[in-house]
């Protein structure tokens, strides 16, 4: 038996520092919190303050990172290079504290491998470092829609020819096959892109590109089998849609209006608002079009997370990474207490409201019996949220990974 002792401990149920911190851990369990901290497995953490492994609930391991470049690495970097470049994006990752992380959504040539489910089985067997990724397969999108490579298409149009098992379907029974080809090779949730995008040459960015019965079919498909459905979604009209269709969670929802948020709540809808992209996302070599519809929209979503939040909304912490780096995921903690929500609030939506969403109870707390995903960061994150940018100790499953 290891055991941990720390300055403190973050209770995510009552909102306090458990002064001092000490967890006994055997195997990859947490087996008691406190008690006496002596004997030869104890590992003194000094003034470091633990927190559960972070969760991030949306990222793409299998893009940027170093050596990518925006303009020809979508034509240039074969599945390989993806996967080889995925190896340090999930190390970096795992490094800045985030233990448990949804991949949502190839939009990649791969001739139809799922690779975020092969990164998701390396990082299990031990092979690479990496939090424990929830693979969605590729992301399900209309003919022209966000993450359709339009931007590719219209300097060369045919360039990159994208299949139905790759994600691009139209109509009931396109959409239904996407889906169904996804759950087979391994995807644990399905992502659809229910609107339009600001980094997407596909016209307004609120505007609903899929049907209502394309919509149902996916969300039928998804549910019938057991997963939950995420969807990017802006438009306020487009998030109510996917709402009334039962979707599970909506990434984004920049548009959201009081209508929207009120249905959301009703529903028990989640909401992945990332926030630190509409702050930090580089948007340098963007098209004219997406650099207008990112001046209209990263500043109403800067007033609607936190009027969801106040409003009862159930919030979960996602970066969209690599729109911010891959290894800055906290920064979207950072982000969200500037937009209002208290630190207690944000951690929560890094940990035990995340776990709930990907419907795991074995992790998202500092709790005996749960997985052994503990971090350390140098200071009290409920006072000071930026300590949680310099993590200083990460745990999985009982093993140290950096100290």
């Amino acid at each position: 038996m290891t055991v941990l002792r720390a300055a403190g401990l973050l209770d995510v149920d009552s909102g306090e520092i458990v002064r001092p911190g000490v967890i006994s851990i055997e195997g990859d369990r947490i087996a008691a919190l406190g008690g006496p901290a002596d004997g030869d497995d104890v590992l003194d953490l000094g003034e470091l303050i633990l927190l559960p492994g972070l969760m991030d609930m949306e990222v793409n391991l299998l893009m940027g990172g170093r050596g990518e470049t925006v303009e020809f690495s979508p034509i240039q970097d074969d599945p390989p290079t993806r996967m080889l470049r995925a190896v340090g994006n999930a190390r970096r990752t795992l490094r800045a504290g985030f233990t448990t992380v949804r991949n949502l959504g190839l939009f990649v040539k791969t001739g139809g491998y799922l690779l975020d489910v092969a990164l998701a089985r390396a990082i299990d067997a031990g092979w690479i470092d990496g939090p424990r990724v929830i693979p969605a397969g590729h992301a399900i999108t209309s003919t022209g829609g966000h993450l359709d490579p339009t931007a590719i298409s219209s300097m060369m149009p045919g360039a990159l020819p994208m299949t139905v098992e790759e994600g691009i379907a139209d109509g009931v029974d396109q959409v239904r096959y996407a889906v169904r080809y996804q759950i087979k090779h391994g995807a644990q949730l399905i992502k659809v892109c229910a609107s339009g995008g600001v980094m997407s040459d596909s016209g307004a960015a609120g505007a609903q590109h899929y049907s209502d019965e394309e919509l149902l079919a996916i969300v039928d498909e998804a549910h019938r089998r057991g997963l939950k459905v995420a969807a990017h979604t802006h438009g306020a009209e487009a998030v109510r849609t996917a709402v009334r269709v039962g979707i599970d969670c909506v990434e984004h929802g920049f548009l959201i209006d009081d209508e929207t948020i009120a249905e959301m709540v009703r529903a028990g809808t989640w909401l992945v608002p990332t926030q630190a992209l509409t702050e930090y996302m580089d948007i340098s070599k963007a098209s004219q079009a997406s650099k207008a519809k990112a001046a209209e929209l990263f500043p109403r979503a800067r007033t609607s997370v936190k009027a969801a939040a106040d409003a009862g909304v159930r919030i979960a912490l996602g970066t969209d990474a690599p729109a911010i780096p891959h290894g800055k995921n906290a920064r979207e903690l950072e982000v969200l207490v500037k937009r209002g929500l208290t630190p207690l609030h944000a951690l929560r939506a890094a940990t035990a409201n995340a776990a709930e969403l990907i419907g795991k109870d074995d992790r998202g707390r500092l709790v005996p019996g749960l997985l052994a995903d503990i971090i350390g960061v140098p200071g009290d994150p409920l006072q000071d949220i930026s300590v949680t940018g310099d993590v200083r100790f990460v745990m999985k499953g009982g093993k140290i990974f950096d100290r």
